[in-house]
């Protein structure tokens, strides 16, 4: 999700247009689209396989998933294979399969039903239940959270995860303010944080409740850890085609992995992973810089703003 917590009331792929070019999907191929979400660009990438191909969709959240399964169905003639799963458990499931993939995406953004849904939790901008879970069938939900940690476990994790200057301040109050009775709702989340801004909050940049739902997001579904084992996975997997090993691959020689960023925690993340293997001799770089999205785009989908991609190939095959 964009760090400004901004929704478009569509849902448009982002960065379609550059994503398809870097992945470059051909007909007969293995792709894996890690989150599908409502399958924007599954749509498109499916399309290229064919009926040769085959099209891997996972996603966290189970209704989502569901969505898209049913709209690629009956759009797209390749072979589909939905895995209820998030990014970092793709591969596993791959190799269960006996499938290797050829090109690779991640989008690590937040769909707009998922964010406009104020049952989830995950916006300041409407009222619902401090949640945030995207499977709600497991896992601890922000409330939970903000309920059991001590102020200085909710400073780290607001100040750590949220890059938010205040992040102490807001901790104290929350403690505080629990001490009253539960704090179940995004509003009262939204109204402890804007009294913790003060007077700043009427001259910030964007939402003062924009850093803290970012940092408990991340921490309830746990997004940086699934993240770096993605990223870890993607390296051992190159080295095992570096070293010829068959077992455990679930990731061709050459295939092209690319990974769509919203914020710097992600990017960094991303950033530091490709550069190494590129420094093992393990990846391809396939973007020097990260991409970005054109201000054509931006103006039409601002949700783009925010974003940043990066992509590698697995190996040395040549380009």
């Amino acid at each position: 999700m964009p760090e400004d917590g901004s929704t478009d009331t569509a849902h448009d792929p982002v960065m379609l247009e550059q994503i398809c070019s870097i992945l470059d999907p051909k007909a007969g191929q293995v792709a894996a689209d890690c989150t599908v979400g409502l399958g924007g660009h599954a749509a498109v990438i499916g399309s290229r396989l064919g009926s040769g191909g085959t099209l891997v969709i996972g996603d966290t959240d189970r209704g989502n998933l569901e969505l898209a399964s049913g709209r690629l169905s009956g759009t797209v003639d390749c072979t589909l294979r939905p895995i209820h799963c998030n990014f970092a458990g793709i591969g596993r499931e791959m190799v269960k399969m006996g499938l290797r993939a050829d090109c690779v995406l991640a989008d690590l953004g937040y769909c707009s039903n998922q964010v406009d849904d104020a049952s989830r939790g995950l916006s300041f901008q409407s009222d619902g239940p401090l949640d945030m879970r995207l499977d709600n069938s497991r896992g601890m939900t922000a409330a939970d959270l903000v309920a059991s940690l001590d102020v200085d476990e909710l400073t780290e994790l607001i100040r750590s995860l949220g890059e938010e200057p205040l992040a102490r301040r807001i901790a104290q109050n929350l403690v505080r303010h629990r001490l009253q009775g539960p704090i179940s709702t995004t509003a009262q989340l939204v109204e402890i944080v804007r009294e913790s801004y003060g007077s700043r909050a009427r001259s910030s940049r964007m939402h003062p409740a924009t850093k803290t739902f970012m940092a408990l997001r991340i921490a309830v579904n746990d997004e940086l850890s699934a993240l770096e084992s993605l990223l870890e996975d993607v390296l051992q997997q190159a080295t095992l085609a570096r070293d010829g090993v068959d077992d455990g691959r679930w990731l061709q020689d050459g295939a092209r992995v690319a990974i769509l960023s919203f914020h710097s925690l992600e990017d960094r993340r991303v950033k530091r992973c490709f550069a190494e293997g590129a420094r093992r001799g393990l990846l391809v770089p396939l973007t020097q810089k990260p991409v970005e999205a054109s201000e054509e785009e931006i103006r039409g989908n601002h949700r783009s703003r925010s974003a940043k991609l990066r992509a590698a190939m697995v190996g040395t095959r040549d380009l």
